[in-house]
């Protein structure tokens, strides 16, 4: 059973290699459709429902916004986002997922109020491998690909993404994407 547990992480972990290998070559071809993200937030958030509960963690969801983007990498890059903010939410915490339109642009806000990361750290969180933060890496047993995979993700949209941390506030990922291409 430890076979091939080790073997699906390390299958998930190619393959999150490969995709990263594809964006970066620009191999990738978007599917452009309109978008509701409010919709497809409500998608993610009810499939990691189960794991949050089983956390006594909560994902509230506000606002709406709409872009031309590729569904299916937008539900990774949401997937990604609210898999690591229920994962580092403590007990009774909330996952926020706030939603709005700002000059011409979605913005999607993914916070939680866990243990926030370190300001030394917060600058390298989007690299490949990077799990800096031992304290965050500890509840966690991924490879260090998923926000790398958000940021390729993003940036294909002509879109940026950041993260801010601190300790009265929480941590937020902020991803803001161009409503039309």
């Amino acid at each position: 059973e430890a076979n091939i547990e080790e073997f699906e992480r390390l299958s998930r972990m190619v393959d999150d290699m490969l995709f990263l290998a594809r964006a970066d070559d620009a191999r990738l071809v978007l599917s452009r459709e309109t978008v509701a993200l409010h919709e497809e937030v409500a998608k993610v958030a009810a499939f990691f429902e189960t794991v949050a509960e089983e956390k006594g963690v909560r994902i509230a969801i506000e606002g709406e916004a709409t872009v031309r983007a590729d569904r299916l990498l937008l539900q990774r890059v949401l997937g990604n986002l609210i898999s690591n903010a229920v994962r580092h939410s403590p007990a009774g915490g909330v996952v926020s997922v706030k939603l709005d339109m700002v000059q011409g642009e979605a913005a999607v806000d993914v916070g939680n109020c866990g243990e926030p990361i370190d300001p030394t750290h917060l600058p390298h969180v989007f690299e490949r491998f990077y799990r800096g933060d031992a304290a965050r890496a500890a509840v966690s047993e991924g490879a260090g690909l998923g926000l790398a995979i958000v940021k390729s993700i993003v940036e294909l949209h002509a879109g940026s993404v950041s993260a801010t941390s601190d300790p009265s506030t929480g941590t937020t990922f902020r991803v803001r994407l161009p409503t039309a291409m």
